[in-house]
């Protein structure tokens, strides 16, 4: 009798659960249904949004006129979702990396796990003598690689168990095309691979007294690149880690933090528990003592308190 009740209670509790998440999806789709732990949510964290002023040249926006992206059309958009097959991100070091970077890429793989509270792995490091002569070029006195190749010839090669996403990073330099001086990084929403570099991240070279904010920047670029993977656009209404960026001095002036509106859209995608990720990114950035992240997520955890 006791094993008969144990098995209606796994169904039941299972079919609940089935049913919790209909309803979530629902309510996602639906604006007119609040569900309290998470529409409401996004409205408190809301009040902590910062609205973008009107870009100066050099900016990022100040040549492009992006239409940007609301909930709703990113909701009925065509975009990768998690599931029993594909749900796990990696990251493919490209070219010979030091100890420091080596950390970095260690505190990355952290951060992404919890960023997008999906299973991250590093790959082991593959040479920078895959890509060919054609696909290099010299600027300014250092090598650079051409990103495209790399999406294309290399990353677009590898399909590791369960792969959702999967970002290069390389230590040279990344350009576009031709008449492009540099690319912080490239990502293709098809084929849900990005590139990233690390290059111009360090100011020079990577050390102990700078290793705080060149860490800042790598999970802003990195993050921004596989959130374009998981279709989000640029954001043009408030400053989120997913505002476009023309120079270092715009990405360091970039928050890490997504805007309520671009949570929600990545919420709808994964599904998460907003307030677990939330309480890990604010323990994580104490952890790593980069005080922008912590003050911020701080100040949104106060705010659904």
């Amino acid at each position: 009798m006791k094993k008969i009740i144990l098995f209606l209670l796994i169904i039941f509790c299972s079919c609940n659960k089935e049913k919790v998440k209909e309803t979530r999806k629902e309510a996602l789709n639906d604006t007119s249904k609040e569900i309290p732990e998470e529409v409401s949510y996004f409205k408190q964290i809301k009040n902590n949004d910062v609205k973008l002023g009107e870009p100066v040249y050099g900016d990022w926006l100040y040549t492009r006129k992006e239409k940007g992206q609301t909930f709703d059309q990113y909701f009925k958009s065509r975009h990768i979702v998690p599931t029993k097959e594909a749900n796990i991100i990696y990251i493919l070091p490209i070219g010979n990396f030091n100890a420091l970077q080596k950390k970095q890429i260690e505190l990355l793989n952290e951060y992404l796990e919890i960023y997008f509270q999906l299973k991250t792995k590093t790959l082991a490091p593959i040479s920078n003598d895959v890509v060919p002569n054609s696909a290099r070029r010299m600027m300014d006195g250092h090598e650079q690689l051409l990103a495209g190749y790399l999406l294309t010839d290399v990353l677009k090669e590898q399909k590791p168990s369960k792969r959702i996403a999967l970002m290069g990073l390389s230590e040279l330099d990344l350009y576009p095309k031709p008449e492009w001086n540099y690319v912080f990084g490239l990502a293709s929403y098809h084929d849900k691979i990005g590139v990233s570099s690390i290059y111009r991240l360090q100011d020079g070279e990577l050390t102990s007294e700078n290793f705080d904010l060149c860490l800042s920047r790598l999970l802003k670029i990195s993050s921004h690149e596989i959130g374009h993977m998981f279709g989000l656009h640029h954001c043009i209404t408030a400053n989120c880690v997913m505002n476009g960026t023309n120079s270092m001095s715009e990405t360091d002036k970039n928050a890490i933090r997504l805007c309520s509106v671009c949570q929600r859209k990545l919420n709808s995608c994964i599904l998460y528990d907003n307030k677990k990720r939330l309480e890990d990114l604010e323990k994580y950035f104490k952890r790593n003592n980069l005080t922008e992240g912590f003050e911020l997520m701080k100040k949104d955890r106060v705010v659904i308190q």
